[in-house]
C-alpha cells in the first residue's frame, strides 16, 4: 500500500496477493472456459465439476460447493447442464432421501479424459519458465493460502 496527499491509501496492485492471485485465475478460467466451450462443449465450472467428480467419485453437491469454493445456484445450473449432456446421473442418497449423489456416466469419464489432456497442457504451458524446485515452492504456498482461507474470511473488523 503506498500513500498518496490526494488519494490517501492505494494498493498496489503488483504487490497485493489477493489481486494477483485473482487477475491470475479470472484470465486462466475464461481462456479455459473459452477453449473448453468451443472443443468440448463445456465450460471452466462444467470442467471443475468432472475433475472433482473423478477424484472423488458420487458425491453431493454440497461436498461439490465446499472443494471447489463455488455457490449452490452455479454448481446446481452445471449439474442440470450435465445431466443434459449425459455427462453425470443425479441419485438418491442411500442414507438421506432428502439429499442427492452426482456421479460420472462413461460419457462423462470420456469426456474429463479428453479435457483432462488439454487442462494438464495449459498446466505445462503456465509452468514450463519454472525450475522444478520454484513449481514444488509455489504448490506448497497454494496449499498453504488454500488452508488460511476460512480464518481470512471468518476476519470481522472492528469498525
Amino acid at each position: 500500500m503506498k500513500d498518496s496527499p490526494e488519494n490517501g491509501h492505494t494498493l498496489e496492485l503488483d504487490n497485493y496477493v489477493p489481486a494477483l492471485i485473482t487477475f491470475l485465475a479470472n484470465k486462466l478460467s475464461a481462456g479455459a472456459s473459452r477453449l473448453y466451450r468451443e472443443k468440448f462443449g463445456v465450460g471452466i465450472v462444467e470442467w471443475r465439476l468432472l475433475a472433482l467428480l473423478k477424484v472423488e467419485p458420487c458425491i453431493s453437491p454440497n461436498r461439490m460447493c465446499q472443494v471447489i469454493g463455488l455457490d449452490k445456484a452455479a454448481v446446481s445450473r452445471s449439474i442440470k447442464q450435465m445431466q443434459q449432456q449425459q455427462l453425470v446421473t443425479v441419485l438418491e442418497d442411500p442414507t438421506d432421501a432428502r439429499k442427492s449423489l452426482v456421479e460420472l456416466t462413461d460419457r462423462g469419464q470420456a469426456l474429463h479424459d479428453q479435457v483432462f489432456e488439454v487442462a494438464i497442457k495449459r498446466e505445462q504451458l503456465l509452468l514450463e519458465e519454472l525450475a522444478v524446485e520454484d513449481r514444488e515452492a509455489l504448490i506448497r504456498i497454494l496449499n498453504h493460502l488454500n488452508r488460511r482461507v476460512a480464518v481470512v474470511n471468518a476476519y470481522q473488523p472492528d469498525l
